[in-house]
């Protein structure tokens, strides 16, 4: 896999000239922060070699190079989903194709279901803590050029950057929540027990992405910063019926607060 990561890159490389400092990936119906992208460099993931192609609606499939104040970014239109059909290997392929190209950390967005009985639908939650309920995607063959056998997980999101968001938050005036986001496989959204039983474990959101990307991107020693839109509600007594157009619906409402926040953030960085 290293040789396939670094022919990706060199690929990548070759193709456009700006060298970014922070990845961002978009998640459902988060693709909005990109028109705010200046001097836009953009790569279909088509056209590139190895990188798998989104099927998701909402999931546009576009890597763009530019400038977010001042601050030179990758960003991912688009991630890969375990339940696509994809392997692990492959969700979180363009996290070390994005690590290879010199990024210095990861910044993660999605939308989730919210569970905490504190949040409503277009909530912001900076990720504090995950867990995990998808096969780790650093199961197999350990390649120590990549990352340590065993990468402590201890501190998956990083404080600095949790603090910072909510420095620029406040001064938006921009509520912001913390929250502990559970990840599964999906496709199915979830059932009440099973929101009950993700609650009771300590979460406060639930999705389908996310963890297995920021668990490579800490393998890779990357810093990470995940911020959640709540876009629909599996707190007991407010759950209804749910599709995937109301998810990119919700999340479209939202997402200008949350660009904000990432925008203010880099330019601080």
């Amino acid at each position: 896999m290293y040789e396939k990561i670094n022919n990706t890159a060199n690929f990548i490389k070759s193709s456009v000239s700006i060298q970014p400092e922070t990845g961002i990936i978009l998640g459902t119906g988060l693709g909005g922060l990109v028109e705010r992208i200046g001097n836009q460099q953009i790569l279909e993931y088509v056209d590139i070699p190895d990188f798998p192609v989104s099927t998701v609606e909402g999931h546009r499939g576009r890597l763009i190079f530019g400038q977010l104040n001042a601050h030179s970014i990758v960003a991912m239109q688009g991630r890969f989903h375990y339940y696509e059909g994809y392997s692990m290997e492959q969700v979180t392929f363009p996290v070390r194709v994005m690590k290879a190209l010199g990024i210095k950390r990861l910044f993660v967005s999605n939308a989730s279901g919210g569970m905490n009985p504190d949040f409503s639908i277009g909530s912001l939650m900076v990720i504090s803590d995950h867990i995990n309920l998808m096969p780790n995607p650093l199961i197999g063959k350990n390649d120590q050029r990549l990352g340590l056998r065993f990468p402590d997980m201890s501190k998956p999101y990083d404080q600095k950057l949790m603090d910072l968001a909510f420095t620029v938050a406040a001064r938006r005036s921009i509520a912001l929540e913390k929250g502990v986001y559970v990840a599964t496989t999906g496709p199915t959204f979830e059932t009440p027990a099973e929101y009950r039983y993700f609650r009771t474990i300590g979460g406060d959101a639930v999705g389908m992405s996310t963890v297995p990307e920021v668990i490579v991107a800490r393998h890779g020693g990357l810093p990470v910063f995940g911020i959640s839109i709540i876009t629909d509600l599996g707190v007991e007594n407010k759950i209804v019926e749910v599709s995937h157009e109301d998810v990119q619906r919700e999340g479209a409402r939202a997402e200008l607060k949350m660009t904000d926040i990432i925008a203010d953030m880099l330019a601080l960085l």
